[in-house]
């Protein structure tokens, strides 16, 4: 009897420890649930015309204070949740998706502190200002999920608070970089049309006892803000001396924002590397194309005196000038992107190599406000919002430019740039998180995974036969995936080194065989958007090394729909805990 009972004892005892151990990670849970919440509302409370576009309707009716009371409050506020966050919880009794997003509340709230530490944008970064004159109106007039009533009495409250606003603006910037000034200048008759022509027409339909309100409101604005673009041309500008890097922040946006575990001293020499060996591949890929493109040169006796770099540039280049023209027109260029994308999903779809979402995703005109600072963006819905439209937002090409731009997108091209920026792009995992409870994996989704998993895409659809095997597919193919490593070296030789533009753009078209409108494009993003070009290479190099230890472990059973399948979902997390996801 005694043989029976002690084992029924030990069990006893190891299920009392078990439910002890769930009960302690639950009550760890519903605490950290409750720190993140606080941790939200203040963000909004800060932020409030984000707070709007999020979805998050309790601060509808202020606006954004950067006043030194208010900086000052928000750094004890910060301080705070960071020694709530590291020191009153509890890691290791998180259960397994709240642990992730500890990981991620954690990087986020150091950017965050980042903001009020180094990068400072209420006094150096005017396009700050622009962004919140233009939305915090027109989000909360936009958003019909909120009474027409309510909208237009919290409208009518913004806008009294907006003439602060931008008395502080004009207070608190300093010496900004002359792009951040030039940017907010160009963005401002968009501001003022916004104010002067679209916002009136709205009053129009507003309930009659708020009309007279709002209108003597926006009456008031108005002035002020016609003055702060004066202020911007005529004074900002001239004190516009301040530099574009991130200098010493830089290392810091990049480790909150990598999440992954490769070194930079690593990346570097695998950027390094590929550089070589893609141009190499471009180059042997050309070879039987130059012959029979009206040769400059005998390709079997090149000049002695040239390098092998001299000797790669020429063929490439001389080929990708025959074939760049053949592109849409100007006008054509949007159908020509949709017609692209459907080609690009009925392959993957017809070779059964990824798994594709239900989901559709609109090609659109991105708005004239974010044209001046970006060329696309991927638009989804509030981190708040059930539902919503999702939409791949593009500015039309420039005139002034329209040639460099289309034989940059050339038709061989274009599949490519679809596939890693349109669709699948970052649509895809961007959908996997959409139905996620967790506001943290929504709000601070990890960029790397995000841009660069479908960077593997490119070579494998090759490989299927897309397009059957052109080789002036190939070609662009291997252009396009040498937009990776050349961005990154950019990115981290701007902000952290002394890179100037002229350098970079000479380094974009000669090594990197881009045109120079486009160079100059990816220059202006580098400078606005820092870390953004470092974040597809930096994605897809961590993969590639995730790939070969699936490989390795699956064996036989291996396949790269199921890798994708594995990767796409749990969302983009951290690469860090997708790594430790992947092997368990």
């Amino acid at each position: 009897m005694k043989r029976i009972i002690f084992p029924l004892l030990v069990l006893v005892i190891i299920f009392i420890s078990a439910g002890v151990l769930i009960s302690q990670t639950n009550a760890e849970d519903q605490k950290f649930q409750k720190s993140i919440d606080k941790y939200m509302e203040e963000y909004w409370k800060f932020y409030p015309t984000w707070a709007t576009i999020a979805g998050f309707h309790k601060f509808d009716a202020e606006v954004e204070d950067f006043s030194s009371r208010s900086i000052e409050k928000r750094n004890d506020v910060l301080d705070d949740f960071n020694q709530e966050f590291i020191t009153k919880i509890d890691k290791t009794m998180l259960s397994p998706d709240f642990q992730i997003d500890h990981e991620l509340i954690i990087d986020g709230l150091d950017l965050d502190l980042q903001r009020h530490e180094q990068l400072v944008p209420w006094e150096y970064n005017p396009l700050l200002y622009n962004t919140i004159f233009n939305f915090t109106i027109r989000a909360l007039i936009n958003d019909e999920s909120v009474s027409m009533a309510d909208r237009a009495k919290n409208a009518e409250k913004r806008l009294k608070n907006l003439p602060k606003l931008i008395k502080q603006g004009q207070d608190n910037l300093k010496t900004p970089a002359q792009i951040y000034t030039e940017t907010a200048i160009a963005q401002f008759p968009i501001i003022l049309n916004f104010y002067k022509s679209e916002l009136p027409q709205w009053i129009e339909q507003a309930p009659a006892d708020s009309k007279s309100k709002l209108q003597q409101s926006l009456d008031k604005v108005i002035p002020d803000l016609e003055a702060y673009q004066t202020f911007l041309k005529n004074e900002l500008l001239a004190r516009s001396t301040g530099t574009f890097r991130y200098g010493e922040a830089h290392p810091r946006l990049m480790r909150n924002t990598l999440q992954n575990n490769l070194p930079t001293q690593e990346l570097v020499a695998r950027a390094k590397a590929d550089v070589n060996n893609i141009r190499r591949e471009m180059f042997l890929a050309c070879i039987s194309l130059y012959k029979i493109m009206d040769p400059r040169i005998n390709i079997e006796q090149p000049p002695s005196t040239w390098t092998e770099e001299q000797l790669y540039n020429h063929v490439i280049t001389h080929v990708l000038d025959k074939i760049e023209g053949d592109h849409v027109a100007q006008d054509k260029f949007m159908d020509a992107i949709k017609a692209s994308m459907v080609e690009v999903k009925s392959f993957l779809a017809e070779k059964d190599i990824i798994e594709l979402p239900d989901a559709q995703i609109a090609i659109e005109e991105l708005s004239a406000f974010n044209q001046q600072a970006r060329w696309y963006r991927l638009s989804v819905p509030g981190i708040y919002k059930t539902d919503g439209a999702y939409a791949f937002q593009i500015a039309p090409i420039p005139a002034d430019k329209a040639d460099g731009y289309l034989e940059e997108y050339n038709n061989f091209l274009l599949p490519f740039w679809t596939v890693s920026d349109v669709y699948p792009g970052s649509f895809v995992p961007t959908i996997k998180t959409a139905n996620t409870p967790s506001l943290v994996k929504k709000m601070f989704a990890n960029k790397p995974l995000l841009t660069g998993w479908p960077l593997m895409l490119g070579d494998v659809m090759v490989k299927a036969g897309f397009r059957n095997y052109d080789i002036r597919v190939r070609l662009n193919q291997l252009k396009h995936m040498l937009r990776g490593p050349i961005d990154f070296m950019v990115e981290y030789q701007v902000h952290e080194s002394d890179m100037n533009k002229e350098r970079a753009i000479s380094y974009l078209t000669l090594v990197g065989l881009r045109t120079e409108a486009e160079a100059g494009r990816t220059f202006d993003e580098i400078t606005l958007n820092p870390g953004t070009a470092a974040y597809p290479y930096v994605g897809y190099q961590e993969l590639i090394d995730m790939h070969n230890q699936y490989m390795g472990l699956k064996g036989d059973a291996y396949s790269f729909k199921a890798f994708m399948n594995d990767v796409l979902s749990f969302g983009p997390i951290p690469i860090r805990s997708l790594k430790a996801k992947l092997v368990q």
